[in-house]
């Protein structure tokens, strides 16, 4: 009588004996240690080395796609502008004008008092706004361009495209504008993202007629009602477009090998945009006289 064959064991589990087996790799496995697939079963490892092969699905930023879609940082944005409306007018007992706020005269944007050292106006200014409608409009800017820009540029790109955005447009108040005169608004980082969707778009070579139109038609408003910070706009579109531009256009021009490769290259040219502007705003600041 021919004796029997050794039972196989688990490649996990030496102590358990099986006749089962992966149909990837062709190891013997128990139970515990198979996962039903397409075609038979497949061992744990198997499993796990096929996820890592798959790519994960990405932004055409170059951000992972988020399991919730909900445009978050957008949210949070109009909210933090909204409390800080609210606080303001607060302050001032009137909610229509909240000129006479402490918060509104201590953040708002005069490069005369940015060049004697009050640098967080830069930021704070671009919380600010001078009433109720002012609030609104940009507020409704923001609701309608910012999902979009979040969801193609994923949430931390966005935020910071924004923020490239805001000292965009405070770097230029700082360079071009009257040292004692007042800037507020979330205009510079809106038409910031004026520029980002326009990018976008070009960038997935959808049609830009739209967003043509109503850049222009936003231009021409800046241009002409008195009061609107011009350079605020143009300087946070500036940099807007080109925050984006680095993120979407000059991985491809730079040929990136990889993702992360891509990913440097786009985090770098935001960067890049923030500190020059940021670079323009100390420079600017003290040369101011007052």
């Amino acid at each position: 009588m021919n004796p029997q064959p050794p039972a196989l064991s688990c490649y996990r589990h030496p102590d358990r004996p099986t006749g089962l087996a992966c149909t990837r790799c062709g190891r013997s496995a128990c139970p515990e240690c198979l996962r039903s697939a397409a075609v038979g079963q497949h061992c744990v490892d198997c499993v796990n080395q096929g996820q890592k092969d798959i790519r994960q699905a990405r932004t055409v930023g170059g951000a992972a796609i988020s399991q919730n879609p909900r445009p978050f940082v957008t949210y949070a944005l109009i909210a933090i502008n909204v409390i800080i409306y609210a606080i303001t007018a607060f302050e001032a007992g009137n909610v229509m004008d909240n000129r006479a706020s402490n918060l509104f005269r201590e953040w708002r944007l005069v490069p005369a008092f940015v060049g004697d050292g009050e640098w967080f106006r830069v930021i704070g200014s671009g919380f600010l706004h001078f009433g109720l409608i002012h609030l609104a409009v940009n507020m409704l800017a923001l609701y309608l361009l910012g999902p979009y820009c979040e969801a193609a540029l994923g949430r931390a790109r966005y935020l910071a495209v924004y923020a490239a955005a805001l000292l965009g447009g405070s770097a230029a108040v700082m360079a071009m504008v009257d040292p004692l005169t007042a800037t507020v608004g979330a205009s510079g980082a809106i038409y910031g993202l004026f520029g980002a969707v326009a990018v976008i778009m070009l960038r997935t070579r959808q049609n830009m007629t739209q967003i043509a139109v109503l850049l222009a038609i936003n231009l021409f408003i800046s241009v002409s009602v008195p009061g609107i910070s011009v350079w605020g706009h143009l300087g946070g579109l500036t940099a807007g477009t080109i925050a984006a531009a680095g993120i979407l256009y000059l991985p491809r021009w730079l040929r990136a090998k990889n993702q992360s490769a891509a990913s440097a290259i786009g985090w770098g040219s935001v960067a890049v945009v923030a500190l020059a502007a940021l670079a323009i705003t100390v420079v600017a600041a003290p040369t101011i006289m007052y």
